[in-house]
Formats: structure tokens, C-alpha cells, sequence
């Protein structure tokens, strides 16, 4: 390039090219500067560069600084002197790293170079751009997660103490803690059981510890009782697991021997009340005056607002003599009596509305009628079906209860009216409009909805059930039956009217 421009017309001249100085001094410094190890690595390697003159002794002195990390705890202590050999471009020295067990945050220290303090010994030696460099120790430990053993504990009032295990999981390594406290539910501290809060530590590898409540053993028969233990605040790197916690049932064991009389406690009832009905009318009449029976501690949201809903019918019901009276055939009789009543006040009402809205009575009772004295019913069924193995106690509650409102909610009344004109002189006469019409087409709607049921039983389709199964098979099935019953009513309507 000198040459070059020495030559060109047009540019200066230069003049010679000027001699290369040879490099005054041994340039030293770290290959990098920082480097990542896991904290159980032991020991490693460390390169030192040499750049710049080679052809002299080079010496430095190399020392670690403390950065997070501390030496003896996380490292050994480095203070020494390398020396570069002449022509040697390249050294390492060895580092220690200190594998404690303990979980703790990624640490830091460094090496840092420094030139000796003796001049012959700085002569021709000098220091790099990387003269410090920044080592970080990764950590190894898993604390792992601590949680209760389970969500829930079952113990006797007369246990005295609660042990409630806490596990451990995913890691065991170094000394963690964790804090704990009870909350009170329907038991109470200082009452039901001696509470409070506290820590508790796991050293090295340990996997399971327990929590101590005393339980305080009153003497008199109550029902069930809880309360909760929570764990937070983990500390020493753990964290909490998913069940962070558990509900510590108290059962009362005073005077119980048998596991039938512990089922009693259980239901919060003593052996009448667990019966269907209740010997007195005041027994009766409490339970229909309050919510939930009286047990208002245990009375959710649903209970208040179905007890407000139906409490006029609760109290005319609890009004009907209990089943323990003469054998229970007073109640019979009364209920039948009951429902005749309240079948023909539906009746009564539902003609009263067709009247207004110019329905006729067929149309009515095939509607507003049905639908009063079948809905509750249907929910019964419903009911039944969930709560037994097979579908016969809702198929029958269905078939008897309407058989019981036609023959006795509609016999009743007729055979009253009857017995009036009868010794009134008179002829009781009923039209039967279109019951002909109504009755056939009500009969060929049953045989689609029974060759339905049947087509259920022997179809894997539907799962071969006549209640339940897949699905999209349940719903198809609730929309036909529907459909077959709005079928029903509107041609029964139209022949009612005429349009048939």
C-alpha cells in the first residue's frame, strides 16, 4: 500500500514504511469472563491467556473475591502466583466448589488478577481488558414441596391427640420449614381442641413430619365437629404442594359401641328422627316451621330459599297425622283425602284460568291440569332414578302416582257428586267431549314412547338402558318423548275445537 501511493502521481509521498515494534510486554488475562458450574461440579479448570510478548517469564497473582457466594461455605479460598514460562501462551489453575446439600439461590464470586508487587517481577508483564472474572455457581438441591398427606382426617373425640402427617415430595435436600396454623370451623379452639399456629422444619433428607393437636374431650354427646389446618410460608427454598389444607373431622365416641349408632351421630338425629316420619304432630309441625329441619348450622343457601318457597305447603302437609298413629291408616286415609282436596282445587283453578282465557275444560285439563298434578311427580322420579341401581322404583313412583290422581283425585270428587245428586233427586251427568279421540290418540303415543323404552334396552346405541346412557342417546330420547307429548296436546286441541 505504501508503495502504492509512494507511486501515484497525484498523491504525497510517504516515504518508507515504518519498522514494526516488537510487543514490549506479556499481555495476560482470563479466556473468558464468567462461566456458569453446577454447585456439585467439585473441582474445575480455569484457562489464563497470554498475549503480546512471549519471550520472558511472566508472573501474576490470582485471588478470589466474594460475591454472594462465601468462601469455605461455597468455595475454596485461591491465592497464588502463576508463572508463564517463556514461549508458554497458556495456563490454568484449579478451582474447588463446595456441594453443601442446602438449597440456595444461584451464587457468585470471582478471580480477579493482580501483577506482584516486586518491580523486577511487573517488568514487561501487564494486564488484559479480562482481568476479573465472574463465576457463578448453579444450585443442584431440590427442597422439593411439602403438603398434607391428605385432604381430610378422621378422629375420635377421645383420641387426645390429632396426628396430622405432612409429607414432603419432589426433593429432599437441605433444612426447610414451613409455618402452620388451625382455623376454626364448627369446632372451636380452646373448646374442641387446643389450637394455634407454629413451624415446622425438615433437616436434610427428612420426608415426613407430624403436627400435634390436642383434641379436648368434653364428656357429652354431640354430633360431628371440624376445623382446618393450613400450611404457608414456606421457607429454604421449598414450596407449598396442592393440598396446602386439610379438615380435621372430631367424631363423638361417648356412649356409642356400634357402628349403627355411630351412622345416627353422623345424620345429626337420634333413632326416631332418622326415621321417615315422627311420631307427634309437634314433631312434624317444627321440622315444616323451620329451615332444614331446625339444624340451621348445616342449612345452605338452597335450603332458605326452598324452605320460603314451599312453606305454605310444608305446613298444610305437616297438618296430616303422623304414620305412627293407628297403625298408620289414619295418615292413609287423611292423605287421600289431601289429595283429592288439592286435585280438585287444581281443577277448580285450572277451569277458572281456561274460563278467562277462553279455553275450553278439555284443552285444560290436558294442560294446566296435567302439568299440576304431574310435575312433582316427575321430579320424584327423577329422584328415585338417580338414587337406585335400577329404573323400577321410578317407573312405578310415575304409574301409581297418576293412577292415584285419576282414580282417586277424579273418583273422589265424582263419587261425592254423586252421592249429592243422588239423594237430591237429580242425575250427575258428564259430557264426554272428546275423550273418545283424546284416549285413542293418548294409547298410540304410549306404544311409540314403550317401542322407544323397548328400542333403549336392546340398542347398543343408547347403551342398551332404558334410563341414562350416552349422552347425545339421552337427549335425543327426552326430545321425542316431548315432542310426542306436544303432539298430543295440540291435536287434541284442534279435534277439541273443531279443526279435526
Amino acid at each position: 500500500v505504501y508503495n502504492a501511493m509512494n507511486e501515484h502521481p497525484d498523491a504525497p509521498t510517504l516515504g518508507e514504511l515504518p519498522p514494526v515494534k516488537p510487543f514490549e510486554n506479556a499481555v495476560l488475562d482470563f479466556h473468558a469472563a464468567s462461566c456458569a458450574v453446577m454447585e456439585n461440579i467439585g473441582t474445575f479448570k480455569v484457562e489464563l491467556c497470554r498475549t503480546g510478548r512471549t519471550d520472558n517469564v511472566a508472573r501474576v497473582r490470582i485471588e478470589t473475591i466474594e460475591g454472594t457466594a462465601t468462601e469455605a461455605q461455597d468455595y475454596i479460598k485461591i491465592n497464588k502466583v502463576v508463572t508463564f514460562e517463556p514461549g508458554e501462551v497458556s495456563h490454568s489453575i484449579e478451582v474447588e466448589i463446595i456441594n453443601d446439600n442446602q438449597w440456595e439461590p444461584d451464587e457468585e464470586f470471582y478471580l480477579r488478577m493482580a501483577l506482584l508487587h516486586e518491580k523486577e517481577a511487573r517488568d514487561g508483564v501487564q494486564l488484559g481488558r479480562i482481568s476479573i472474572m465472574e463465576i457463578v455457581i448453579l444450585n443442584d438441591d431440590e427442597p422439593g414441596q411439602i403438603s398434607f398427606q391428605r385432604r381430610g382426617l378422621l378422629v375420635k373425640e377421645s383420641i387426645g391427640v390429632a396426628v396430622i402427617p405432612v409429607v414432603r415430595r419432589n426433593g429432599a435436600d437441605g433444612e426447610v420449614s414451613v409455618r402452620w396454623r388451625t382455623i376454626d370451623k364448627s369446632a372451636i379452639n380452646k373448646k374442641d381442641y387446643e389450637g394455634g399456629e407454629g413451624v415446622l422444619t425438615f433437616q436434610n433428607t427428612e420426608v415426613e413430619l407430624n403436627i400435634e393437636i390436642p383434641i379436648i374431650d368434653d364428656m357429652s354427646a354431640e354430633k360431628d365437629e371440624h376445623f382446618e389446618v393450613e400450611l404457608y410460608d414456606p421457607e429454604g427454598g421449598a414450596k407449598l404442594g396442592s393440598i396446602n389444607r386439610t379438615a380435621v373431622t372430631i367424631t363423638n365416641d361417648d356412649d356409642f359401641d356400634t357402628l349403627l349408632s355411630k351412622m345416627v351421630l353422623l345424620t345429626n338425629a337420634n333413632m326416631d328422627q332418622m326415621k321417615v316420619h315422627h311420631e307427634t304432630y309437634v314433631g312434624q309441625i317444627k321440622d315444616a316451621l323451620n329451615v332444614n329441619g331446625g339444624d340451621t348450622e348445616n342449612a345452605t343457601g338452597k335450603d332458605y330459599v326452598l324452605h320460603f318457597v314451599t312453606f305454605g305447603w310444608k305446613v298444610l302437609f305437616s297438618l296430616v297425622p303422623p304414620p305412627g298413629l293407628l297403625g298408620g291408616w289414619l295418615c292413609f286415609f287423611v292423605s287421600l283425602g289431601v289429595i283429592g282436596f288439592l286435585t280438585a282445587i287444581i281443577g277448580d283453578l285450572a277451569a277458572i284460568f281456561g274460563c278467562l282465557v277462553y279455553l275450553k275444560d278439555s284443552v285444560t285439563a290436558i294442560t294446566f291440569v296435567a302439568l299440576g298434578t304431574s310435575l312433582p311427580d316427575t321430579f320424584a322420579s327423577m329422584a328415585a332414578a338417580k338414587q337406585e341401581k335400577y329404573a323400577d322404583n321410578a317407573i312405578g313412583n310415575v304409574t301409581g302416582s297418576n293412577s292415584v290422581n285419576v282414580f282417586l283425585g277424579l273418583g273422589i270428587p265424582w263419587l261425592i257428586a254423586s252421592i249429592y245428586h243422588k239423594f237430591k233427586g237429580t242425575k250427575f251427568i258428564v259430557k264426554s267431549g272428546n275423550l273418545a279421540f283424546s284416549v285413542g290418540l293418548f294409547t298410540g303415543l304410549s306404544v311409540l314412547c314403550l317401542g322407544l323404552i323397548m328400542a333403549r334396552r336392546y340398542l347398543g346405541f343408547f347403551g342398551k338402558t332404558e334410563l341414562g346412557g350416552n349422552k347425545f342417546g339421552k337427549y335425543l330420547t327426552g326430545v321425542i318423548m316431548i315432542s310426542l307429548w306436544f303432539l298430543y296436546v295440540m291435536l287434541s286441541s284442534l279435534q277439541s275445537y273443531g279443526y279435526l
